[in-house]
C-alpha cells in the first residue's frame, strides 16, 4: 500500500523552504528565525523561573528555602531534563505546532518526542564542549534531530551555540563505553577511533575537538524564539557565559522520526528491547508503540492526521518503448532485447 501524509492546514503553519531544508541536510543544520512568538518565549521565561525560584515545584528537587541566596539557587540546579514527562508547559513547547511543522518536513512524516532539557546558564556558568548528540540517544535508523530555542539573546558573550558546518557528514565517534554512542555497526567503519571525554570543555582533554579541527567553526547567535534544528552528527558546542548579567536560557528538545527503534530512556529502565512506548507520537504514524500527551497537548498521538493509503501502482525506474515488466514467480523485472 502506498502510503502519504497531509500536513496540516492551519494559518500559522511554517512553511519549509527548499532552501532551508537543502542548508540542514548540507551544512547540518538551519535556523528558523521568529519561530515561536515573543509572547509565547515570555510565558516560557516567567515559568522557568518559577521553577528556578520554587514557585512551581520541580518534581524530585527539593523547594528552596524562602530566604534562599541566589547562589544556593544555582546550586539547586541550571539545567533540568524530562520536564514534559511531568510539567504541562513543558510538553506544550516540545509538541509546539510550528516546530513540529519543521520537523515533519526535515525528517518526517511521522515524528516522535523524545527528551527536552531547560538549560538556564547564569553568568560565568554553563558550557558544554564539542560533542554530537546522536553519541548519546541512538535511534535506529538513525535519525535524531535537536530543536534549540532561545529564551533569551544568545550570542558569543554570554554562550550561543557553535557548530562545525558540514560536518554531520562525519560518522558517530563512539566513546570510551563500550555500552554507548554505537550508532553503526561495531566494526564496520575502518579507522573510526574512541572519543574520550565527549562534551568536556577543555579542548586538550575532548578528542572530538580533533575532529572538529577539520572543519570551520562558526558560533550562531540567536533572538528570543528563533530555533536551531541541528542534526545528530553535527559536531557542536557552546562556551561558558562570559557575561556579568545576562542569562543565555534555552528549552531544547530532541526528536526522531517516528518509524525509528529507539533503546533510550533518559537512562530510566523499560521492558522490552525498545522504549518507543514512552516517547509521544508528535505528528504522522507509526507501526511501533507510543506514549499519549500526559497533559492533553495536541499532537498526533490524540488526533491522528489525515493518511492517504491506496494500492501501490507498478513503479518503475525507468519507462520507455523499449521497457516492459513481466512476472514470474519472483516478480522479476526483465528488459526486452
Amino acid at each position: 500500500m502506498s502510503y502519504r501524509v497531509l500536513a496540516q492546514e492551519r494559518a500559522d503553519r511554517y512553511p519549509v523552504s527548499v532552501e532551508e531544508y537543502g542548508a540542514y541536510h548540507r551544512d547540518g543544520f538551519v535556523v528558523a528565525r521568529g519561530l515561536v512568538s515573543k509572547e509565547e518565549v515570555a510565558e516560557l521565561e516567567r515559568h522557568a523561573m518559577d521553577l528556578f525560584h520554587g514557585r512551581v515545584a520541580v518534581p524530585g528537587v527539593e523547594p528552596p528555602a524562602p530566604s534562599a541566596t541566589a547562589e544556593e539557587l544555582l546550586q539547586r540546579f541550571t539545567r533540568v531534563h524530562m520536564l514534559h514527562r511531568v510539567d504541562a508547559v513543558s510538553e506544550r513547547f516540545l509538541l509546539h505546532p510550528r516546530v513540529l511543522d519543521v520537523l515533519e518536513a526535515l525528517i518526517g512524516p511521522d515524528v516522535l518526542a523524545l527528551q527536552t532539557m531547560l538549560f538556564y546558564n547564569p553568568p560565568g556558568r554553563g558550557g558544554q564542549g564539542w560533542h554530537q548528540d546522536a553519541y548519546y540517544i541512538t535511534t535506529y535508523p538513525d535519525t535524531l534531530i535537536g530543536a534549540w530555542l532561545a529564551i533569551d539573546p544568545a550570542d558569543e558573550e554570554n554562550g550561543c551555540l557553535w557548530v562545525a558546518p558540514g560536518s554531520r557528514a562525519e560518522p558517530i565517534h563512539p566513546g570510551e563505553d563500550p555500552e554507548g554512542g554505537f550508532v553503526h555497526s561495531d566494526g564496520a567503519l575502518a579507522g573510526l577511533t574512541t572519543a574520550a571525554n565527549v562534551s568536556h570543555l577543555d579542548d586538550e582533554v575532548n578528542a572530538l575537538a580533533a575532529v572538529a579541527r577539520k572543519y570551520e567553526w562558526v558560533s550562531v547567535p540567536v533572538e528570543p524564539g528563533d530555533v536551531i534544528f541541528f542534526h545528530p552528527h553535527l559536531l557542536h558546542r557552546s562556551y561558558p557565559n562570559r557575561s556579568t548579567d545576562r542569562w543565555r536560557r534555552a528549552f531544547v528538545s530532541h526528536y526522531c522520526n517516528a518509524r525509528s527503534w529507539v533503546p533510550w530512556n533518559h537512562g530510566a529502565p523499560y521492558d522490552g528491547e525498545c522504549a518507543n512506548e514512552h516517547h509521544i507520537l508528535a505528528r504522522g504514524a507509526t507501526h511501533l508503540p507510543y506514549a499519549q500527551a500526559r497533559f492533553g497537548t495536541p499532537c498526533a498521538a490524540l488526533e491522528p492526521p489525515t493518511v492517504i493509503r491506496q494500492q501501490t501502482p507498478a513503479r518503475m525506474m525507468s519507462r520507455n518503448d523499449q521497457m516492459v515488466r513481466t512476472l514470474d514467480a519472483d516478480d522479476i523485472g526483465v528488459r526486452a532485447k
